[in-house]
């Protein structure tokens, strides 16, 4: 649950950034190093030293995958493919970054873990292991309880969906944020609704 609350913070930081700020702004650096724990465990979002507006023209540009000579920015391992094509930054860049952090959250594996090669990335891991082998590609600090297949339906399976959604190849076909936020909302007022709530609190 605690993960959960985090990733909803997180997401709702780019929500605003994306959709609530005119014009939208790309954090351009989602990663866990850049994201901040306050004594209450709210996540908050810093280092905007990449952070870059999106103006009109380069949003259009953006849509029509025009190139551009800006060089790639970001870590290795959350940016998205296409800007190693040379793409034109855009809130897609950031939505794919966030798909990596939340199967990192899911499966305690960084997308530089050693196990991952060029033909294998933390999203195509998570992706084979669907959906029969996904609980043995969790984080083993989750907790499973004596339930795993409540903790299977309830988190695993919805959050590597959402995961996946977000990582998508083509920036067009990615969920946006302010879908992942309602997704995420969903996916906790399930667990919150379901007779194994004690038990992921604890």
């Amino acid at each position: 649950m605690q993960r959960l609350n985090i990733a909803l913070d997180v997401a709702e930081a780019l929500e605003y950034l994306h959709h609530y700020i005119d014009p939208p702004i790309v954090h351009c650096d989602v990663k866990p190093s850049n994201i901040l724990l306050d004594d209450n465990m709210v996540a908050h979002l810093g280092d905007f030293g990449l952070a870059k507006i999106i103006t009109v023209e380069e949003s259009r540009q953006s849509l029509a995958n025009q190139s551009c000579s800006a060089g790639i920015k970001g870590t290795i391992g959350y940016l998205a493919p296409e800007y190693g094509m040379g793409t034109e930054i855009s809130v897609g860049g950031d939505v794919y970054s966030y798909g990596v952090l939340l199967l990192e959250m899911l499966t305690g594996r960084r997308p530089t873990d050693p196990c991952f090669n060029d033909t294998i990335n933390l999203p195509k891991y998570v992706e084979m292991a669907c959906p029969g082998n996904l609980l043995e590609t969790m984080d083993v600090n989750i907790r499973c309880n004596q339930e795993p297949q409540a903790t299977l339906e309830l988190f695993a399976a919805p959050v590597s969906r959402l995961g996946l959604a977000c990582c998508r190849g083509s920036a067009r076909q990615r969920i946006k944020m302010s879908d992942v936020v309602r997704e995420l909302g969903a996916i906790k007022r399930q667990i919150m609704a379901s007779e194994n709530y004690a038990s992921w609190v604890q």
